[in-house]
């Protein structure tokens, strides 16, 4: 112990302030640290030591004497549970500087804390983006390093499917929010293409949506890919401004350039984001929903600049328990008809049917001006009807523009009881495959969403197909003994998921939850999707679906049914 204290002692009598290859430490007053990196440095990435219990300090980033941005990262003070790089790309040939406070314990001034964390920042070209976490999935979409929620401005163009997303480049906790972007052909293998928008003097990138303005009505071009997001800024009083920006990309969605005279659209309310416009070839104008407290605003358009608003959705009908977020509003046919209704998406947190973050949808008709449900009464004092019954399926949303009139969803695998505290560390969050929508009718002659694996799963080999007859007990599990368990009741018409042996579930008093999904048709078959993270069950193809996230020590692969 003794000779701890010395080395530490020793430690802070070293001159932080000389330059060491590129890199200056500085102590300024008051626990702030100044890091310096020159002008003439050729390193690709500043490495900052993270450790998430601490609290977030800010950093404010400073280019040849002009603020570039601030950011929050819970810098390590005691241990470092991993890195996060900045990339330096943007400031070659620029004096840098990464002005920030320690948020150290005053009692142990001087103690191991300030001087461990000082000592591990360095610049590298190297940064270990290999997938080192066991629960990383396979096929489901995630992000490289950081934290990822709501899947945001999804749109397909020529060949290409385009995902973005909130993210956090600087730790694996909510908080600095940009949107990152993914591409796929297959809507199985992802590329990451990076940050797509960044903070700005408008406020971090909430989330929002892309389109393709095929005859160019917003002035930016045809086929020019718009994204209109939520712009949000938080006041010194702790309040968000939350207003809707634009920014268009003349290169099908890989670079993008904001609108001049952001913002678009505001509101006198705090809740008011996620966008969501598409064209209305009905009316011959963009519509516009938005999730504006607990109802939808409904807007129209000619440009996707100059909004009008015509009407609003939601005040006594589905569940109120939280705030409702990420809309969607599409035209479906029901199942083995050639009928068309309108399904207003509508996410909400808190609320869903067993805790926290859930998908609820309407049924009815949009005449371009109004959403009007066909009978009030289903979702009248509080009734709601759920997208999906497990306990991770969240921020749903559609790819805009898909080809042969489709809308595949993604959504976001996880909830916000526990988002932060899952068993990971490089990253955190995954989305969940795709799945196109449809309306199928129930016994009872209502109408009802299902959700159907995407075509493109279904020659991929990612799924277990057990026929049903009658009730059935469908077990997963591992050489270790860790077990999920699906239960088929046909008398009672459910269908449920148990994943209270499945692993780690102590992370969190809301994890251990069994989930169950009632039926409106007996079952004939499952479809389940296991990876080493998740477990996505489909009954009838998607006329039942409970998405749950599980950790065992080892995949869930074994099955058995009785």
């Amino acid at each position: 112990m003794k000779l701890k204290k010395l080395f530490v002692l020793a430690l802070a009598m070293l001159p932080v302030s000389m330059w060491a290859q590129g890199l200056k430490i500085e102590r300024l007053a008051g626990d702030y640290v100044n890091i310096r990196v020159s002008a003439n440095e050729q390193s690709k990435y500043l490495l900052l030591p993270v450790e998430e219990k601490m609290p977030e300090s800010q950093i404010s980033i400073i280019a040849n004497n002009d603020l570039v941005r601030n950011i929050n990262v819970k810098l390590a003070v005691n241990r470092v549970d991993y890195f996060v790089p900045i990339l330096l790309d943007e400031f070659r040939g620029k004096n840098v500087e990464f002005l920030t406070h320690m948020s150290i314990d005053h009692s142990n001034r001087g103690g191991v804390g300030s001087e461990v964390r000082i000592s591990e920042i360095r610049l590298t070209n190297d940064f270990d983006m290999t997938n080192k976490e066991k629960y990383r999935p396979t096929y489901h979409h995630t992000p490289t390093y950081g934290w990822m929620n709501d899947p945001n401005g999804m749109f397909y163009l020529d060949g290409v499917w385009h995902l973005f997303y909130q993210y956090n480049p600087y730790g694996s906790m909510w908080g600095n929010m940009n949107w990152a972007h993914a591409t796929s052909t297959d809507l199985i293998h992802w590329e990451q293409q990076g940050v797509a928008l960044a903070p700005d003097a408008n406020g971090t990138i909430f989330s929002g949506s892309c389109v393709v303005d095929k005859d160019g009505t917003a002035g930016f071009g045809k086929n020019a890919v718009i994204a209109m997001y939520t712009s949000c800024i938080q006041t010194p009083h702790g309040h968000d401004l939350q207003t809707q920006s634009l920014a268009y990309s003349l290169d099908g969605g890989k670079t993008f350039k904001k609108y001049d005279n952001n913002p678009v659209l505001t509101a006198d309310i705090a809740d008011f984001r996620d966008p969501n416009p598409f064209w209305n070839e009905a009316v011959g104008k963009w519509n516009l929903i938005m999730a504006s407290g607990q109802e939808m605003r409904l807007y129209s358009s000619p440009n996707l600049k100059d909004w009008s608003e015509e009407s609003r959705f939601g005040q006594g009908l589905g569940c109120h328990k939280g705030v409702w977020e990420c809309p969607d509003l599409m035209k479906l046919k029901v199942k083995g008809t050639n009928e068309e209704k309108w399904v207003l998406i509508c996410n909400i947190n808190p609320g869903g049917p067993f805790g926290g973050s859930a998908t609820q949808y309407f049924i009815g008709d949009f005449d371009g001006h109004k959403f009007t449900v066909d009978d009030a009464s289903r979702y009248s004092d509080g009734k709601a009807l759920w997208q999906d019954y497990g306990m991770d399926h969240y921020a749903t949303v559609s790819f805009y523009n898909a080809p042969d009139g489709r809308h595949p969803m993604m959504a976001w695998m996880s909830n916000w009881e526990y988002a932060n505290s899952i068993p990971t560390l490089q990253y955190r969050s995954a989305n969940s495959i795709a799945r196109d929508p449809f309306l199928y009718k129930g016994n009872d002659g209502q109408l009802y969403l299902g959700s159907q694996p995407s075509p493109e799963y279904d020659n991929a080999g990612l799924d277990k197909v057990v026929k049903l007859k009658g009730s059935k007990t469908i077990t997963l599990s591992n050489a270790q003994g860790e077990e999920a368990v699906i239960v088929y009741d046909e008398k009672a018409m459910t269908l449920s998921f148990d994943r209270s042996k499945s692993g780690e579930v102590g992370f969190s008093k809301n994890f251990d939850v069994k989930t169950v999904a009632p039926l409106h048709k007996k079952l004939t078959s499952l479809r389940i999707f296991v990876d080493n993270s998740s477990v996505e069950v489909f009954g009838n193809d998607g006329e039942a679906v409970l998405t749950n996230l599980v950790y065992p020590k080892s995949p869930l692969t074994d099955m058995k049914v009785k």
